[in-house]
């Protein structure tokens, strides 16, 4: 090889060392400022039951965010049992997922409280959505102005009727029930026409239609006196309708309740005894969630608390938002 030569070889092997080098540090930064394939996520739910399409209308919400960050969702149904719903959260900690959505089964459960503090120290980020644990032991948490919601409906019965017998429908095991309850009676006893409205009876419905229909079936047949039903939900309040419809009666028994749902909206406009429901969003409460979810998860600061408002629907503002789908 002439030294020409060897020259110009020694060139085109810098330059292709250099070309080489060049080409590694640029693949090495583009990797770690532009990675070719993102961290996927696991999130984990479980509502107190799936048997309320408040919770499967919140649930699509948070797929959908989920989907569209090409993320992995896992739900599961506790069907109002604490102990599935501990297992649940056991197997989420087991499947190491990367945060929690509960809508615990039980607000005071010991069990599920336990569950949740060693999904915690796992590192496992919590949303409680819906009804409240006793115990602070969510990062999040998510819910509709419950006690308001019962008060507006105080408030509208205060309004609307000068007297009352009233039945209640209530859900013992959850926080956001005896919150609307509680907002619902509070309201009624600091009313200076308190004496005018009492409360005849309390029967437990654990929120189900097909538990509340057989119980207010029970006590018409036992002949119990009252005109007025207020319902922690809308599934109570359409067990109790069907009852009363059932038992052909002469006179009108005033359903009330709380969540907007379909059908309720649909039996407001059609059933002279559903007269009223506190209205909640579980599209609003599913995005808020979604928000929420991938706030926690890219560590940013996020609420600890997120209120949902509330409002009654009726007769007179049914128009505006309709009886086919929840607001």
């Amino acid at each position: 090889m002439t030294f020409h030569n060897k020259r110009k070889f020694s060139k085109q092997l810098v330059c292709s060392t250099f070309a080489t080098v060049g080409l590694i540090l640029l693949t090495y930064f583009l990797l770690n400022l532009h990675p070719w394939t993102k961290r996927q996520y696991t999130i984990g739910t479980s509502y107190m039951t799936m048997n309320n399409n408040f919770y499967v209308i919140l649930n699509e919400q948070i797929a959908n965010s989920v989907n569209q960050h090409g993320d992995r969702l896992i739900t599961r149904d506790p069907a109002l049992k604490v102990d599935k719903q501990v297992q649940q959260i056991n197997d989420f900690i087991k499947e190491k997922v990367d945060l929690i959505v509960i809508a615990p089964v039980d607000g005071n459960s010991v069990k599920i409280h336990q569950a949740l503090r060693k999904a915690r120290a796992a590192g496992i980020k919590i949303i409680n959505v819906d009804t409240e644990m006793k115990w602070a032991d969510a990062d999040c948490t998510i819910a509709t102005d419950n006690y308001r919601a019962g008060s507006l409906v105080a408030r509208y019965l205060l309004k609307k009727e000068k007297q009352a017998k009233i039945l209640l429908l209530t859900q013992a095991s959850a926080y956001s029930a005896k919150e609307r309850i509680s907002g619902f009676c509070s309201t009624l006893s600091n009313s200076s026409k308190a004496k005018n409205y009492k409360i005849v009876d309390r029967l437990e419905t654990f929120g189900q239609s097909e538990i509340a229909l057989p119980k207010v079936t029970a006590y018409l047949e036992k002949g119990k006196s009252f005109d007025t039903v207020m319902a922690l939900n809308d599934q109570a309040a359409i067990g109790a309708l069907s009852a009363i419809a059932a038992q052909k009666l002469d006179k009108k028994i005033h359903v009330y309740s709380v969540d907007g749902s379909p059908n309720m909206k649909l039996l407001i406009s059609k059933n002279s005894n559903a007269v009223a429901t506190a209205a909640q969003s579980p599209v609003k409460m599913g995005k808020s969630s979604a928000k929420a979810i991938y706030g926690l998860l890219k560590g940013e600061k996020v609420k600890e608390k997120i209120v949902i408002p509330t409002e009654i629907i009726d007769r007179g503002n049914l128009n505006h938002y309709g009886t086919t789908g929840w607001q």
